[in-house]
């Protein structure tokens, strides 16, 4: 049997949080997430104004940042489609979409559970979190000429952040 991993967590957000790597990075996910693209992909094209990792990079994979669009404050023109799209992290726990351990929301579960960490609890919320976002990739269908990817930018952008295909 092979030892799992152990990460342990100091940063802005949370210190002495640890948590192990139960599964292979990238792999046995739910069958019911199927996401679009990789944390380190959505990072390269361009997700949450360049400031989402800023203080966490040590929690991450190196690799995930050798060419992501990052920046010291928000900055829209690092997201791909140039437009805000993104709330304060105060809005987001105002509304209660912080769940668990991941104080940051969605995205940093999404990172921890793309690495190999599993809570079958939180997993299950999140992973119904990301079905039903969905929504907005059936909208720009309805909404959008077939290849006008100039059509709902912030909502192309939401479903990249997200992990969805933005080019529906």
């Amino acid at each position: 049997m092979t030892a799992r991993k152990t990460i342990i967590v100091n940063d802005s957000m949370q210190s002495g949080y640890r948590y192990e790597l139960a599964a292979p990075e990238g792999a046995d996910f739910d069958p019911g997430f199927t996401p679009h693209f990789s944390p380190r992909e959505m990072l390269e094209m361009g997700v949450f104004e360049g400031k989402y990792c800023n203080d966490c990079r040590d929690e991450l994979p190196a690799a995930w940042f050798e060419n992501a669009r990052i920046s010291d404050k928000p900055d829209i023109s690092c997201n791909y489609f140039g437009v805000k799209s993104r709330q304060p992290l105060s809005v987001w726990r105002e509304k209660g979409w912080i769940y668990g351990p991941d104080v940051r929301g969605w995205f940093q579960w999404y990172c921890r559970y793309y690495m190999g960490r599993r809570l079958p609890e939180i997993d299950a919320i999140q992973i119904k979190r990301w079905r039903a976002f969905s929504r907005h990739a059936g909208q720009i269908r309805a909404n959008c000429a077939p290849g006008d990817i100039f059509c709902r930018p912030r909502q192309r952008q939401g479903l990249l952040q997200w992990a969805y295909d933005p080019f529906v």
